[in-house]
């Protein structure tokens, strides 16, 4: 879950041990595999270690920020790529990925079977492997609407209502992939004769828009660390059960099912990688059992791998949406700018 886990990601140029990248100097990059990947990559140093005694090539890791500027990255630099491997571009931007011919066409023989039902559709699923997903969801915090004799809201439509004035904060679209999914959630909702009119009514019942998901979890939510003024949120559905207090046995916030839209992570090959070889291990790797049931409690997303072990407190309060929302990748890589811009009008008065 990209950005979640931004307060716990590495510094840029994170490795098992230091190197130079994939496309160093020779003789270097036939020992060193070098992932670009987004600012949220947290993975124990153990597990880096597995993968290099395994493979015998040298992790080298370099963050790119968000999943919007990782992507463009890779498009800028795609005849002179920042590594060898890239994982972190999810169903929101993998449609520009593909076209602009960033990816070499490698999906790993190593996933397990369940990892299918996460696959892009058509020739796109031969450059990219599914590695996670995760369902962006409104979080209210339940102390505070307790507290308040207040019923949290259950719904998109109830968030417009005039009793939940002020309460909403959201990171915003064009700055944040968990902002950039609630938009497309809006849009799957209400179509393109609704969705500017719901954004309208939004607006003017006083959403505040942050520019990441940390500024509106970690500062303005009233159920987050910060403890802010708004207890209603944009996160994720795993994010309550790290809301249970010390000696607690229950998360104090909740996601709400019905206003969830579901990303998948990939990983690929760079065209034109110093080490693919190096680069498919490491993809091998990232569907492997031992990296999959990391992903929980590292990333906080869910494993494409359904015989992965979650933790326990995730089987009982990380509840999945049963019916989130989603659009095809090639729709939202159609018209992503288009309705960027459009938000960005209705929301900067």
């Amino acid at each position: 879950m990209a950005v979640l886990t931004a307060a716990c990601a590495p510094s840029a140029g994170t490795s098992g041990d230091s190197g130079d990248s994939g496309g160093g100097t020779a003789g270097a990059e036939q020992k060193t595999v070098t992932l670009v990947t987004h600012d949220s990559w947290a993975v124990p140093k153990s597990l880096v270690k597995e993968f290099e005694q395994q493979s015998g090539y040298q992790l080298t890791v370099l963050p790119n920020g968000d999943v919007g500027e990782l992507t463009n990255k890779l498009v800028l630099t795609k005849d002179r790529p920042l590594g060898d491997a890239v994982y972190g571009i999810d169903n929101t931007f993998a449609g520009r990925a593909v076209d602009e011919g960033v990816l070499a066409a490698y999906s790993s023989k190593d996933a397990p079977a369940s990892a299918a039902a996460y696959a892009l559709p058509g020739d796109a699923a031969a450059d990219l492997t599914p590695v996670d997903w995760g369902d962006v969801c409104v979080n209210v915090d339940q102390t505070w609407f307790a507290a308040h004799h207040l019923a949290p809201p259950t719904s998109l439509d109830d968030l417009t209502k005039p009793v939940y004035r002020d309460l909403f904060v959201t990171p915003g679209a064009a700055s944040s992939s968990p902002g950039l999914a609630f938009l497309l959630a809006t849009i799957a909702k209400y179509g393109d004769a609704g969705w500017e009119d719901y954004w309208k009514a939004l607006v003017a019942n006083g959403v505040r828009i942050t520019s990441g998901w940390t500024d509106a979890y970690e500062v303005d939510f009233s159920g987050g660390p910060g403890h802010g003024d708004r207890p209603i949120v944009l996160s994720y559905s795993s994010s309550p059960p790290f809301t249970i207090p010390k000696g607690g046995d229950r998360p104090t916030t909740k996601a709400v099912l019905d206003t969830c839209y579901r990303q998948v992570e990939y990983a690929g090959v760079l065209a034109g990688a110093a080490n693919p070889e190096g680069a498919k291990a490491l993809v091998d790797f990232l569907v492997s059992r031992d990296f999959q049931e990391a992903l929980p409690d590292n990333m906080y997303v869910y494993p494409v791998d359904k015989g992965a072990a979650l933790p326990t407190l995730w089987a009982r309060w990380a509840t999945p949406a049963p019916s989130p929302y989603q659009l095809d990748p090639a729709e939202v890589d159609a018209h992503r700018s288009d309705w960027l811009r459009t938000w960005s009008d209705l929301t900067s008065g």
